[in-house]
C-alpha cells in the first residue's frame, strides 16, 4: 500500500510540476501516510478508554439521567413517548426476574473487546463444567465496581462461552438498578440480572440446565475497603449463596480476579468516623454504599478522573464443589460447605497468586 501511495504520488508530482503544485501534493500525500500510522496505537488506546468510560458513565449515571430525561418528556409534547415506555415498563416488570433479555449482539460488541484490551482483562480456566448441572460462581473481590467480573460474565470480550461450551452465565447485581429505565434494557442485554432470592431460584429451578450465577459475594460492604495492594475478602459471615445452592443442589464455584482492587483509588474512612457511618447507612437503606474514589482523567493518565487506571485484571475460575439437593438445608449444613468454599478460595488464591505479580508470602484476608 505505501509502495502504491509512493507511486501515484511520483505520478502526481511528474503530472504537476510545471506549475510548481506537485512538491505541494506529493508532501501532502506522504505526511497524511505518516500520520495515520504513526498515531495508530494512540487512536486505539483513546479508543480503549471510550469504551471503558461509557460503561461507567452507565454504571452510575445512565438509569438517573433517563428517569429524568422521561419525566421532562412528559411535560412536553412528546409526552406520548414516555406514556408508552412506562407502559411497556409495567408490563415487563418481571422480566428481570426471570433472567432478562440477552442480546448475543449486544454481548459481542466489537466496544467490548476494546474494554478488555484497555487493562487488559483475562479469564483463566482450570476446571471443566457439566452443562447437565447449575452453578453459582462466587465472584471476589468485588473492588469499586467489578470491573472484571462484568467484562468476563456479561460480554463476550474473553470468550466465556467458547471456554465454558454449553454454560449461560448471569451476573447478579443490585435489584434497583432494574426500576430505572432504559438502564434495565441495557443490563438485561448483557445477561446480567437482580441478585435476589426470586431471580436466583428462578433460574436455577425452571430455566433448565448449565446455568451458572455470578454472585460478587462480598457486596458494599467489601467494596469499602477496596484499594491497592490489598487482598482482603468479605466472606466469613456471608452464607446465604451456600444455603440457595444446598436448596437447588447447585454446585459452589470460587473465582479471584487478580487486580480488581488496583484500578481505582479510594478514600477509606476508618470504624467509627462519620464517613463511615454514611456509608453503612447508605449500605443498609438503599442496599449500595458510596465511596469516594478515583482513577485517571480522559486525556491523561497524570490527572484525576473516572476511567479507571489500566492496571491487569486476571479472574481464575477454580474447581467446581459438588453441592447435594437438600430442601431443607440446618445450619451444619450451610457451615460445612461454606467452611469447604472458603479454603477452596484461599488455596485456588495461593496457587495462583504468583503468576499474577504477587509474593508467595502474600495472604488472602477474608473477613
Amino acid at each position: 500500500l505505501k509502495d502504491r501511495i509512493v507511486t501515484n504520488s511520483s505520478v502526481l508530482w511528474a503530472f504537476h510540476r510545471a506549475d510548481g503544485t506537485g512538491s505541494s501534493i506529493l508532501s501532502a500525500l506522504q505526511d497524511l501516510f505518516s500520520v495515520t500510522w504513526l498515531n495508530r496505537s494512540k487512536v486505539e488506546k483513546q479508543l480503549q478508554v471510550i469504551s471503558v468510560l461509557q460503561w461507567v458513565l452507565s454504571f452510575l449515571v445512565l438509569g438517573v439521567a433517563c428517569s429524568a430525561i422521561l419525566m421532562y418528556i412528559f411535560c412536553t409534547d412528546c409526552w406520548l413517548i414516555a406514556v408508552l415506555y412506562f407502559t411497556w415498563l409495567v408490563f415487563d416488570w418481571n422480566t428481570p426476574k426471570k433472567g432478562g433479555r440477552r442480546s448475543q449482539w449486544v454481548r459481542n460488541w466489537a466496544v467490548w473487546r476494546y474494554f478488555r484490551d484497555y487493562f487488559p482483562i483475562q479469564l483463566v480456566k482450570t476446571h471443566n463444567l457439566l452443562t447437565t448441572r447449575n452453578y453459582i460462581f462466587g465472584y471476589h473481590p468485588h473492588g469499586i465496581m467489578g470491573l472484571g467480573a462484568f467484562c468476563n460474565f456479561s460480554t463476550e470480550a474473553t470468550e466465556v462461552s467458547k471456554k465454558f461450551p454449553g454454560i449461560r452465565p448471569y451476573l447478579a447485581t443490585l435489584a434497583g438498578n432494574f426500576r430505572l429505565p432504559v438502564l434495565r434494557e441495557y443490563l438485561m442485554s448483557g445477561g446480567i440480572c437482580p441478585v435476589n432470592r426470586d431471580t436466583i431460584d428462578y433460574l436455577l429451578s425452571k430455566n433448565g440446565s448449565g446455568n451458572a450465577i455470578i454472585i460478587v459475594v462480598g457486596g458494599a460492604a467489601e467494596s469499602l475497603s477496596s484499594m491497592p495492594g490489598k487482598n482482603a475478602v468479605t466472606l466469613r459471615n456471608r452464607k446465604g449463596f451456600v444455603k440457595l445452592a444446598l436448596r437447588h443442589g447447585a454446585d459452589l464455584v470460587p473465582m479471584y480476579s487478580f487486580g480488581e482492587n488496583e484500578v481505582y483509588k479510594q478514600v477509606i474512612f476508618e470504624e467509627g468516623s462519620w464517613g463511615r457511618w454514611v456509608q453503612k447507612k447508605f449500605q443498609k437503606y438503599i442496599g449500595f454504599a458510596p465511596c469516594i474514589f478515583h482513577g485517571r482523567g480522559l486525556f491523561s493518565s497524570d490527572t484525576w478522573g473516572l476511567v479507571p487506571y489500566s492496571k491487569p485484571i486476571t479472574t481464575v475460575v477454580g474447581e467446581p464443589i459438588t453441592i447435594p439437593k437438600l430442601e431443607h438445608p440446618t445450619q451444619q449444613d450451610i457451615d460445612l460447605y461454606h467452611t469447604m468454599y472458603m479454603e477452596a478460595l484461599v488455596k485456588l488464591f495461593d496457587k495462583h497468586k504468583t503468576k499474577f505479580g504477587l509474593l508467595e508470602t502474600e495472604v488472602l484476608e477474608v473477613n
